[in-house]
């Protein structure tokens, strides 16, 4: 693996993150502790990392000092290193008076600092997803196809695409139609997949029916520009991505590891405790594809009279993750 340098990573710092009420309610969903030393921005900025992508933006908004905090002290590139990762809070100019408005009026709001030398696409994530992957992968994909756009999908249970936007796509991986959070079983009926279009894309179905966005998006930097300057719309699944695969070329780059979508209290909850037991989903001792974060230097912790099992402790936090704790 070798470095992008024509790539820049665009990580979304959420919004009010009222779904994780009351974590977030003295910061914003990035910047809430996972697994006792942890903070949920450190996923996506170590996947860059480990994918070689160091060149990185978090952009920011709401109760963001604690994540500010966190970013500065945690990451720092040497002096000769071409690799940076900044903050872009959200700010007033003078082209516009208002506050990010959703994540495509984040990313227009700040496209000016994309469109530097050598950069030809433009890697957007979100800040609270817990998964790893490889994004050299995704982007070579993404030239393979001679995409605009692409989006990287996972196949998706049924009863999970009320919360996710489901789409289908042709037998080369192109996306020809996408609906951001179907309530409608109409709509989730003519969005159903039979296991023979999974296995053309190299995926297992697995009883799973259905294609769901991960809101992982890889665009041409220059697609990028023109897409977010025809329209006012603010935000890409909901309103930019269903508009899009009409007039570009939008294809689907195929995932099928552990990924998980923690903006609600039941997922955080349900996600901490999976990694406390023996056979996480996501392992958070890969030597290969490291967590990076902030080194805390703390005493270590003091335990006496009792059995501790499927537990996480950590010198952050006693026990912030605990399945059992027999006194």
């Amino acid at each position: 693996m070798v470095e992008m340098d024509n790539v820049i990573s665009v990580i979304l710092g959420g919004g009010r993150g009222t779904r994780l009420y009351p974590l977030t309610k003295e910061r914003s969903k990035p910047a809430v502790p996972l697994a006792g030393k942890y903070r949920l921005i450190d996923i996506p900025i170590s996947n860059c990392l480990n994918s070689y992508l160091n060149k990185i933006y978090v952009l920011t908004q709401f109760n963001s000092a604690s994540l500010h905090r966190h970013i500065t002290r945690a990451y720092k590139f040497d002096n000769f290193s071409r690799g940076f990762i900044e903050i872009l809070a959200a700010t007033q100019t003078m082209e516009s008076m208002d506050w990010y408005q959703g994540t495509a009026d984040a990313v227009r709001q700040n496209l000016r600092f994309f469109n530097q030398p050598n950069i030809d696409f433009v890697l957007i994530l979100s800040g609270d997803q817990l998964y790893r992957m490889d994004y050299q992968q995704l982007v070579k994909e993404h030239m393979r196809t001679g995409a605009e756009v692409t989006i990287s999908v996972i196949p998706s249970e049924r009863r999970d695409a009320h919360g996710l936007g489901i789409l289908k796509v042709d037998e080369q991986g192109r996306i020809l139609d996408f609906f951001e959070k179907p309530k409608d079983e109409k709509i989730i009926n003519s969005f159903s997949l039979d296991a023979s279009a999974f296995d053309r894309h190299g995926v297992s179905a697995r009883g799973r029916t259905l294609l769901a966005s991960m809101g992982i998006y890889i665009f041409n930097l220059e697609v990028l520009k023109n897409v977010l300057k025809e329209t006012n719309k603010t935000d890409f699944g909901k309103e930019i991505i269903p508009e899009i695969i009409k007039r570009r070329r939008v294809f689907a780059y195929f995932f099928d590891g552990y990924w998980e979508d923690i903006g609600t209290i039941k997922s955080f909850y349900e996600a901490n405790l999976n990694l406390a037991s023996l056979s996480p989903h996501f392992n958070l001792y890969s030597e290969k594809d490291l967590i990076y974060t902030n080194p805390l230097f703390l005493p270590g912790s003091i335990i006496n009279d009792c059995k501790i099992t499927q537990s996480i402790i950590s010198t952050v936090v006693l026990s912030i993750v605990q399945k059992y704790m027999i006194p």
